[in-house]
């Protein structure tokens, strides 16, 4: 199956709805206009059930098949929060919403899931129940989590879920993927240190938080390089060096770290979460000061179900003519909470020569449309073939 006809025919309709959701960007949970909108178009369609308020402000829409001999349920899912980024793309359709972007094509997930919804409305042309999933708060907020939480998965039977992400620098409508961990764990910490402040001009009278603080950001990166297997991926990057002082003569009392954890075993993850609250503390305490650590874990090792992910590669290679090997991708993706619960695959379409995502120049090419909507039409057709 190439690019379905009928989606040539509906890209206008779906570009337009698509850069209705990128005037109007809405941050983690509150996509009330977008989830609203979501809803009122998948009734629109004839969706057979919509409902709202999963995981807050999720939308979940239900469509059954011609027949449902084999009680077959498929979930498809798209998120559709946007990010707290000031847009420079000059389009427009550029957003209305101060300090808010889509600048990771959520707009153009959802977009293209609700043109997929559409024509699975108007052929049901499979044996079983499509169950299309809108998400909010996948930057940052874990909506994945909390709409398996809220009992999406049981309360529809979804049995298999598919996901999809866009991804600038590959060739439009491309696809490609991988079995196994594909998007990293994504874990923060905080650091507070505490030595003792004073005048910059006697060091000796102080316990110096600045010199403390950096021996352990630099400490930090040994676990990347002495504590953990060279074949295994770990990222421990300090991204927050913030004291209490705003003058050149003062040595401050305190000193705050952030940063960031990426892994994408659970081992790793557990060895450099522990070697972190043993490195902070232990190298203050051998320069006299105090350091105390909050580690806090965030989305889980995204993993690729093996059989499900040939299920994604047949169906990208029926509708591009290919699927090529994905690269381990160091990012998060909170799609990770439902792979846990059910058996499925994430897959990467390609969007082109563009900006890349999260900065403020991306976009979503709307020509990707005809493959990413035929490609979840794919998926429900092949896996609940009539």
């Amino acid at each position: 199956m190439p690019v379905k006809n009928r989606f040539s025919e509906l890209l206008s309709e779906i570009t337009e709805w698509r850069r209705d959701f990128h005037t109007h960007p809405e941050i983690l949970f509150e996509t009330h206009r977008t989830s609203a909108r979501v809803a009122e178009l998948l009734r629109e369609f004839g969706c057979d059930e919509v409902v709202e308020g999963i995981g807050r402000t999720g939308v979940v829409g239900v469509i059954r098949g011609k027949s449902d001999t084999k009680n077959k349920v498929i979930g498809l899912r798209a998120d559709m929060d946007a990010l707290p980024i000031l847009e420079d793309t000059g389009v427009e359709y550029a957003s209305q919403t101060p300090g808010a972007m889509h600048a990771c094509g959520h707009d153009g997930h959802t977009a293209m899931l609700l043109g997929a919804a559409k024509y699975l409305c108007e052929t049901r042309n499979f044996d079983g129940t499509t169950i299309v999933i809108f998400q909010p708060a996948e930057e940052g907020g874990g909506g994945g989590r909390e709409m398996c939480e809220d009992g999406m998965m049981d309360r529809w039977n979804i049995q298999e879920v598919y996901g999809m992400h866009n991804w600038p620098g590959h060739a439009l409508g491309s696809f490609a993927i991988r079995p196994g961990a594909f998007f990293a764990a994504t874990d923060q910490f905080e650091i507070f240190v505490e030595g003792k402040g004073g005048h910059a001009a006697k060091p000796q009278e102080v316990v110096d938080t600045t010199v403390l603080a950096s021996q352990i950001v630099l400490s930090l990166q040994t676990i990347a390089s002495r504590n953990v297997d060279p074949v295994e991926q770990v990222v421990v990057s300090v991204t927050s060096f913030e004291t209490e002082s705003k003058a050149f003569n003062v040595i401050p009392q305190k000193v705050h770290l952030k940063g960031t954890v990426r892994t994408l075993s659970n081992d790793v993850r557990d060895l450099a979460e522990e070697r972190i609250k043993a490195i902070a503390p232990l190298t203050a305490q051998a320069l006299g000061g105090t350091a105390e650590v909050k580690y806090m874990r965030g989305y889980p090792v995204m993993v690729n179900h093996e059989v499900e992910t040939e299920y994604a590669v047949k169906a990208a290679e029926k509708v591009s003519g290919a699927c090529a090997d994905a690269p381990l991708v160091m990012g998060g993706e909170d799609f990770a909470f439902m792979l846990e619960e059910r058996p499925g695959a994430y897959i990467l379409m390609g969007n082109g020569d563009t900006a890349a995502v999260h900065h403020p120049k991306y976009n979503f090419d709307d020509n990707a449309i005809p493959a990413g909507c035929s490609w979840w039409v794919e998926m429900a057709e092949s896996r609940m073939p009539v």
